[in-house]
């Protein structure tokens, strides 16, 4: 067989083509004249080669958006059908008949103030038998503190007693919604399932894999997007094409939102870790010097330890006092959390310790960038920092989210009807 090579042939590296003589004749056999195809030209080749890469990882991505979206879909729906109504938690309180209001005072009361010390005895009185744990101050209910007890300094959250003081006269109001509350369940559904710690790891590795499932159901919209537009939705084609069109639409108007609140919500299911964290490092360095004492009665007035938090932190405002013995403090302090006053620094904390023995300062430290990053990220997953119009908006989104979690499982699971209408 001949072959015979074209010397004008556009080829890029023609001294590796084989030459005629290099080739052997047989004359028993006609002459063939064969006109040599040259190779893929290397751009080309790149070319090809993207396009099969293109294709391999989109087939991945795909998968992982599939199976991660099946993993978590159940729990992102429990979540966000429980954090709907809590996005209105004081407006479900005042629709239950459980929240407590400030009463009307006369003109010469409504701006007077009572002790902290008036404040923490009041709710004493109200609870014989027990002692203080914490002192708190909602940011949106500072005329409203509540004061925190229990038979023991460590007991258990859940079996201690709440008393909401009005700040201007020290009279107890009574209790906040308990544990049998609607609100109570809600909250305890979304924060841990009713399942402590583990719960909540659990709900966070869910969010982890709802973050995924929102970047790999980005990565295989794409494509789609560059050839049809943004948000288009093919009503005229079937109903399963136009529910993965409004899930692809839907989840492309919802995407800051649910990868903001999604990633905020996996931080905050380590809060338990990184308190501990904090107690065992930061907290145990400013307790040092008290290691091996023994506890001590708190004589020091509860007044002259937030005026001293005051005085150590000017620009801040007390967010709660942890009493000696509790989570948050040690048995020889009390520990004042002053927070910041504006509307995205309401959660960021800073804790002042003090002898609750002596009144005196012992230390106050900025706290850890994991605990910053924590608090931070906690009005962003609330929505709690625009009053009304961003609660509203909060729950649009809300709503949103459930429609393409919901449209998604549909498009799953309406696969088999799919595949039983292709011909054998």
């Amino acid at each position: 067989m001949i072959l015979i090579y074209d010397a004008n042939s556009p080829h890029p590296d023609r001294s590796a083509l084989p030459t005629p003589t290099s080739l052997p004749i047989n004359s028993q056999t006609p002459p063939l004249i064969h006109a040599a195809t040259p190779p893929l030209a290397p751009q080309q080749k790149i070319t090809a080669f993207r396009s099969m890469l293109s294709s391999r990882s989109l087939r991945i991505w795909s998968f992982v958006h599939r199976w991660t979206s099946i993993v978590c879909t159940a729990f992102m729906l429990l979540l966000c059908l429980t954090g709907l109504p809590l996005v209105f938690g004081h407006e479900l309180d005042v629709l239950l008949g459980d929240a407590i209001e400030a009463p009307e005072l006369p003109a010469h009361q409504s701006n007077a103030r009572a002790s902290y010390d008036a404040i923490l005895n009041s709710a004493l009185a109200k609870n014989p038998g027990h002692v203080p744990q914490y002192m708190i101050w909602e940011p949106d209910e500072s005329m409203l503190p509540i004061v925190v007890t229990a038979p023991r300094p460590d007991t258990p959250p859940d079996d201690t007693q709440s008393t909401t003081i009005d700040a201007r006269t020290a009279r107890a109001l009574g209790a906040p919604p308990g544990k049998g509350s609607l609100k109570f369940i809600l909250l305890k559904l979304h924060v841990d399932m009713f399942a402590g710690l583990p719960g909540k790891l659990f709900l966070g590795a869910m969010g982890v894999s709802f973050v995924v499932a929102i970047v790999s159901g980005v990565v295989v919209y794409l494509p789609f997007w560059k050839k049809v537009g943004l948000g288009r939705v093919r009503i005229k084609k079937s109903r399963r094409i136009a529910w993965l069109d409004g899930h692809n639409a839907l989840g492309m108007l919802t995407l800051v939102w649910a990868l903001l609140v999604g990633a905020t919500g996996s931080i905050n299911t380590l809060a338990d870790l990184l308190l501990d964290a904090w107690r065992n490092d930061q907290l145990a360095q400013m307790l040092a010097p008290y290691q091996g004492k023994p506890p001590v009665k708190a004589t020091a007035s509860v007044d002259e330890a937030i005026k001293i938090a005051r005085d150590k932190t000017p620009s801040m405002i007390p967010s709660f006092v942890a009493f000696p013995g509790t989570r948050f403090s040690s048995p020889h302090h009390y520990t004042v959390f002053m927070r910041g006053d504006g509307i995205l620094t309401t959660r960021m904390l800073r804790p002042v310790l003090i002898d609750a023995e002596t009144g005196k300062l012992t230390d106050s430290r900025e706290l850890p960038w994991y605990l910053t990053l924590l608090l931070g990220s906690q009005p962003l997953h609330f929505g709690d920092f625009g009053g009304m119009p961003l609660k509203i908006f909060w729950a649009a989104f809300d709503v949103l989210t459930i429609v393409v979690l919901g449209s998604g499982l549909y498009i799953w699971l309406s696969r088999g009807n799919k595949n039983k209408r292709k011909p054998a």
